[in-house]
Order: C-alpha cells, then structure tokens, then sequence
C-alpha cells in the first residue's frame, strides 16, 4: 500500500530548501511509489489545510531557486495567533494530518522547527526533521544547508568592501547574521581577509579592537574591515544586560519591577542599535571614519550554492529512505559524507556554538586576527 507524506517549511527562508523539497519528493515518489502533499506556510498552513500536491511538474525546475514554494511562517503548533487571541492548535494540526491519512510529515527548518515537530511527535504523530538555517547553529548535524550560500554571499560583501575602505582609509563595520552562534560571521571574516571578528561566543573589549586598528595604521595600513555577528555583546553591554535582568529578577515590590523593567527596556533598546555604536565608539578611539554595513536578509536570498543543493539533495533523499524504513521521530543530520538518524530528543533545546578551541578561531589568531578579547 503506498504511504503518505506531508512536507512543510517553517521558520526563515534559507537556501536549498527547494533542493530539499525535491530530493524527499522525487525519491519518495521515484524510488518509494509513495505519494507527496505540501502543506503551505509551515504550521499555519497546516492548521489550515492548504495544501498543494507535490508530483513531477510541482517538482520541475525548482532546484536553482531560492526561498521556498510552499511558504513559510513562524508560527507554532502551541501558540499560534488566531485573530486577536494566542491559540494551542495541536489538536486542529492532528485532524489535519490524520484527514489525509499520512504516514508521515517532514518538516524542513532551523531550532524552532525542530522543537515543534517534537511537540507534535508527543501528540501521536509520525515526524521526520531536515536541518536548515544560515547560523549552521541547529544541535547534532555537521552542516544546516542555507549556511554554505549565506557564506558565499557575507564572503563576496566583504570582499568589495575592501576596495572602498581601502580608497578612503576608512573602518568598514560589516553586520553578518548570528543572533547567538558566530560561525557566519567567522567564515566569512576568515574568508573575506577581515582584519577584526566579533562573535557571539566572545565579549569584546572595545579598547582592544581599537588599538587593534590603530596598531594596523601605525604599521601603514590606514583602514580595516570589522566583521561582527549581530549577537556579539561588548564585555560592557553584557555587564549592563546581566545586571538589569538580576535587577527585575530581585524586585519585590510592583514599582521596583516596573524601575526594572523600564531599565531593562532601555538596556534591550541601547542593544538593538550595539553595530551602530560599535561604529562610534571606534571614530572616538580612533579618529578614522567609519562607516556600517548591515548585510541583514541579502544572506537568506539568491540561487543556492552547489554545496547546499547537494545537501540539500543528499538529507531529502535520506529522509525518503527512512520513511520507507518506519523511521520516525528524528532529525536527518550530516555526518562526512554519509547522513544519520538523530532522535529529536537529542536535538531541541540545544544550540551549537562555536567553541573556543575550535580550528576556525586558532587559523583567525593564526593570522592576526583581533577577536576583541586581547
């Protein structure tokens, strides 16, 4: 009897996701005789049974492009607005997936996608995780597809940059995706002949980066190309951020929570603009100009790179493989050259970082790179 499969994209876009979508459905189908419906906007759609049947034709021509055909939305399984109100729409999703009798739903996406499928695997359901996202920061895999391109692209922003900061003698503060894991920001400073790197993983001492700089122009080079991760913190803002949040913890008594928290609130404000400032504070220790680049969702766009089609490919065709198998309840990760089963379990709740020792961090100290902390 031929299985049913169910597909979504959830969370940002990213590239290869369309890559993905492919390789599950033409194995499943091609290799498997199974058949492929998409549910559109991730969980939203889902809940709402908007679906679009995934045969040749819907497959055709999709590998190159960039973002998603199904859509995609954040929305969760548990919270999911509903007019004005926040709604739980587990149960709803269960009848949907039950109504179309799948055997059962991959779901294609970063951190939060894989705690929702978790969540809707404790409901009963068959579920099958790919892992996506640019920060590379999803638990277990060796690789997130998405993260090769937006590699590409942060490495091809910095490389152009040097040519204006070198014709003006200027500091180039180039903003590289990362909320909380610095491994874009890295490669491609690395790549990109950045001469700072600033990350998540490492508070920076303000003072360092700037004698950093003005150490490059006392030996004749008069700019430099600063890569920061949007998530990397000064060894000061860290300090103010940690001591509100201790402060709103300790209140006890409703006008010292709302001083707290309105501090709290200016801190996050101050936070939310940490490259512009950043950018400041290097013309006052340093009398060079200084100019910022936020290279933002340019990261997430554009034709896939070969890299990420062929993971992409290499974890959808896995993916299909394990359903025909009875696999379910798991993440396909990146292992070398071959791909494994991880039990979600094992996945959510985690993030991963660039650790400290890793060989990215000794070649960037290697060559001279300033990380800010000395």
């Amino acid at each position: 009897m031929s299985k049913y499969v169910g597909i979504l994209t959830a969370g940002g876009d990213s590239p290869g996701l369309n890559a993905a979508i492919r390789g599950v459905g033409k194995a499943a189908q091609g290799t498997y005789g199974m058949q492929v419906i998409g549910f559109r906007d991730g969980f939203r759609g889902l809940m709402q049974n908007r679906t679009v049947r995934l045969s040749g034709g819907e497959l055709s021509g999709i590998l190159t492009l960039g973002g998603t055909i199904l859509g995609t939305s954040r929305d969760k399984p548990h919270k999911m607005p509903v007019g004005s109100q926040t709604m739980d729409m587990t149960e709803v999703i269960v009848d949907t997936y039950n109504r179309h009798s799948l055997d059962a739903l991959v779901c294609l996406g970063g951190g939060g996608t894989q705690k929702n499928a978790y969540h809707l695997q404790q409901h009963g359901l068959n579920v099958i995780t790919l892992p996506k996202t640019i920060d590379n920061d999803v638990a277990m895999t060796d690789l997130t597809f998405g993260f090769d391109t937006a590699l590409g692209i942060a490495t091809e922003a910095i490389d152009r940059l040097h040519s204006t900061a070198h014709s003006h003698h200027r500091i180039i503060v180039v903003e590289v995706m990362g909320h909380n894991a610095g491994w874009l920001a890295l490669g491609a400073g690395i790549a990109g002949g950045a001469d700072v790197i600033l990350l998540p993983e490492i508070d920076y001492d303000i003072g360092v980066v700037a004698e950093a700089i003005n150490r490059r122009r006392r030996r004749g080079s008069g700019f430099s190309i600063v890569a920061v991760s949007e998530g990397a913190f000064s060894v000061d803002d860290r300090a103010k951020y940690k001591k509100a949040r201790k402060r709103l913890k300790k209140a006890e008594t409703e006008e010292a929570r709302e001083k707290a928290a309105a501090k709290l609130a200016g801190v996050q404000s101050h936070l939310q603009d940490k490259t512009l400032h950043l950018s400041r504070q290097l013309e006052q220790l340093t009398g060079l100009v200084s100019r910022v680049t936020i290279l933002g969702h340019l990261q997430r766009g554009g034709t896939p790179s070969a890299a990420d089609r062929l993971l992409a490919t290499r974890l959808g065709t896995a993916c299909a493989g394990l359903i025909n198998d009875g696999v379910f309840g798991v993440m396909v990760a990146a292992r070398g050259n071959k791909t494994e089963a991880v039990p979600l379990e094992d996945v959510v709740g985690k993030r991963k970082t660039v650790p400290l020792d890793h060989d990215w961090i000794q070649t960037a100290r290697d060559i001279g790179v300033c990380l800010g902390d000395g």
